[in-house]
């Protein structure tokens, strides 16, 4: 099992997420947080948050839990439904739950959050489970 950092290290490796300024801030096998303090660059036109940068937040989130079994998950099918604009300034925090995990297939929803705890984005993902284990970092 990895520590804390050590997912930190490995999930820092998911460039787009990390460049966007993405940070994982808690894991546990099925579950994850990851946080993004809202900047200009993540703004539409409108002076909201860019749904890109959302669902970004909300697959980010998946990914973490998706592979915190300690082998490899991919994306199969993956959706969001954006229930209100997210004001620019503020932070979001997106939390994904495991809800089934089989041999092959899991399935976590995932809430994004604003920084009064309103919910922003729902998403949910089906994950393809290889079953390789994940890298170890040397």
């Amino acid at each position: 099992m990895k520590t804390f950092e050590q997912w930190k290290a490995y999930f820092a490796r998911d460039r787009f997420a990390t460049e966007m300024g993405a940070e994982l801030i808690e894991i546990a096998p099925g579950r994850a947080v990851v946080k993004l303090c809202v900047g200009p660059q993540h703004l539409n036109a409108h002076g909201t948050v860019m749904g890109g940068a959302i669902f970004t937040l909300a697959d980010f989130a998946f990914a973490a839990a998706s592979n915190s079994h300690g082998t490899i998950a991919v994306a199969s099918d993956v959706h969001i439904s954006f229930v209100r604009a997210a004001e620019g300034g503020g932070e979001l925090i997106a939390e994904a739950v495991e809800i089934s995990r089989g041999r092959t297939l899991a399935h976590y929803d995932v809430r994004v959050r604003d920084e009064k705890n309103r919910i922003v984005a729902l998403f949910h993902g089906t994950a393809f489970r290889i079953g390789t284990p994940l890298p170890t970092d040397k």
